[in-house]
């Protein structure tokens, strides 16, 4: 799988022209119209899309967020072929179990901001030093400083084979995977790929491939058919996106690729439908600075396409679907807007741990860092 296995630092440095580029698009947007009184029903309306453009454009400074990503240590390494960009973040503490976190999409890197403090130092978080992790946060090839994709074929397989090489690469034999979204696909595929070095995988957003038998419904709790519920739903009013990036990715990526508000649309209206029910507006569940640093990683680095087409590789592959359940022991934290089922999510893991939570969403660590930190310790403690 080699080619390169030097690990290089990086820093990133966004070229003024681009910035000055990207402000100028956004003066320049034509915008549509909203239908009356349709609110977000039909997707993004342009009543709020535009404001938010607006702060982007004029409020929003990139440098500031540019400087805060510098504070950790960057790397990049090539892997089967393909650039991938990952912080790596040690711990002051010697004994730190080392822990991969993996984003999904339209997510990031930045996804982890706020919680890479209380895992790497507890100690200066008030939490235990026993507790601390080395932190390997990479970019999923595709997306963000990872680059796009040179060739077809990077499907999440491909992708957890790379970040197990990657952990190989950084002298980790033994280790931990947390992550949530495609995260919650690559974790549990790398215990599966090395149960013997993977000590345990803790996910948020965890579905089962495998579907609740319609004869068991009744046996559900009721926040297990709430949640049943929202899945159908989900399949039908917000699978839209999926579908696209699923089937014809690259004619999306022409708009998005050109756009800097239609990227944004299509990456917020994600951040409304997913996120805390409790929350109107996505910048009600997530800081509006960090929701907009994750869309310039998908703008500056030109992945819209290469991201969105990592549906179509994963769809085409087969590697959707149910895998030999898996030996690792797994956690599994259910947040707002989750359908986990632990029923259904017992025949492909062997879960040990779960954990359900009423505030939070999809993008867990950026809505509810203390409880996704608290419960990650808390899995780990026990597999240490």
């Amino acid at each position: 799988m080699e080619n390169n296995s030097e690990v290089r630092p990086f820093t990133i440095d966004i070229p003024q022209a681009d910035l000055h580029d990207l402000r100028d698009r956004l003066a320049r947007t034509r915008w549509t119209a909203d239908l009356p009184d349709v609110g977000w029903s039909r997707g993004v309306p342009v009543s709020y899309l535009r404001g938010l453009a607006e702060y982007w454009r004029d409020g929003y400074d990139w440098r500031v967020h540019e400087r805060e990503l510098n504070r950790y240590p960057q790397f990049t390494t090539e892997i089967d072929g393909q650039n991938i960009h990952f912080l790596h973040v040690r711990s002051p503490e010697p004994d730190a179990l080392p822990l991969i976190l993996t984003h999904g999409w339209p997510g990031s890197i930045v996804e982890f901001l706020n919680v890479i403090g209380p895992l790497t130092d507890p100690r200066a978080h008030g939490g235990d030093p026993a507790d601390a992790f080395h932190l390997v946060i990479p970019s999923i090839p595709g997306s963000g400083f990872s680059g796009p994709t040179g060739e077809a074929g990077w499907d999440t397989n491909r992708v957890i084979r790379a970040f197990a090489e990657l952990m190989s690469r950084l002298g980790y034999d033994r280790y931990g995977a947390q992550g949530g979204d495609t995260g919650a696909v690559i974790s549990p595929g790398l215990g599966r790929l090395n149960p013997d070095k993977v000590v345990g995988v803790h996910a948020n957003g965890l579905s089962a491939f495998t579907e609740v038998d319609p004869d068991e419904v009744r046996e559900l709790t009721e926040a297990e058919r709430a949640r049943l519920a929202n899945l159908e739903y989900m399949k039908t009013e917000q699978s839209g996106y999926a579908m696209i990036q699923i089937t014809r990715p690259q004619t999306l990526a022409h708009g998005l690729h050109d756009s800097p508000v239609g990227q944004l649309a299509w990456i917020v209206e994600k951040f409304k439908e997913w996120t805390d029910p409790a929350a109107e507006l996505p910048e009600d569940a997530v800081d509006r600075d960090l929701l907009l640093t994750n869309v310039m990683l998908y703008w500056l680095t030109g992945t819209a396409g290469s991201s969105a087409n990592s549906y179509y590789e994963t769809a085409h592959a087969g590697a959707w679907g149910a895998s030999a359940r898996s030996t690792v022991p797994t956690g599994v934290a259910v947040f707002p807007m989750d359908v986990s089922i632990r029923r259904t999510i017992e025949l492909e893991h062997t879960v040990v741990h779960w954990s359900e939570f009423g505030r939070g969403g999809h993008f867990a660590a950026m809505e509810a860092p203390d409880l996704l930190v608290s419960d990650v310790r808390k899995f780990f403690s026990k597999l240490r």
